[in-house]
């Protein structure tokens, strides 16, 4: 609670962190270690989330989507809002048409969760991970990131096989990474 604001800079924050005591007997890489995390970009932004009801479920797997906010997804057809658990579920429910019988031409917009940020972003422009070590709710996913630099960061740290675009989201790979290839 006695914690400070973000400040201009790190050295900043110190000050404040040191004029607030709310650190005292802090060693001065600590005291720069807990600035650092009170300036951080997802403490001092305001994002733009997926904002999912508590009640809303996922059409494809019948899951609360509100349990999984650092994944979720959303479609919006002919004006009703459809939250996912994860892009995999969403793209499922995009790609396979015999299984869920709907016009696609009403789609107005399909957003996903930036894995960084949390930010919203519009799912045909983001860049998505594929075979990675970190896992859904709904187990091996797409991960998706607003810039080629982050996904190729999380790729590289995170054993990931390719970097794809949502053009190149097919049948074939979301049935990989469900195990039915």
């Amino acid at each position: 609670d006695r914690l400070p604001k973000p400040q201009s800079t790190i050295a900043k924050t110190i000050q404040a962190l040191q004029q607030s005591g709310a650190c005292a007997k802090l060693s001065k890489s600590k005291l720069k270690a807990v600035a650092t995390y009170i300036n951080h970009p997802l403490h001092t932004k305001i994002h733009n989330h997926i904002k999912v009801p508590k009640d809303a479920k996922c059409p494809v797997c019948g899951m609360f989507v509100s349990k999984y906010p650092k994944w979720s997804a959303l479609m919006v057809i002919n004006n009703q809002k459809l939250y996912f658990d994860g892009v995999k579920d969403m793209m499922k429910y995009y790609i396979f048409d015999g299984d869920f019988v709907y016009n696609r031409n009403l789609i107005s917009q399909m957003k996903v969760s930036d894995y960084y940020t949390l930010d919203e972003i519009d799912a045909k422009d983001a860049y998505y991970v594929i075979d990675s070590n970190i896992y859904g709710p709904m187990g091996n996913e797409l991960i998706p990131f607003a810039t080629k630099e982050d996904a190729s960061k999380f790729k590289e740290e995170h054993h990931g096989s390719a970097i794809i675009r949502f053009e190149d989201i097919s049948d074939k790979i979301l049935l990989k990474l469900d195990g039915l290839d």
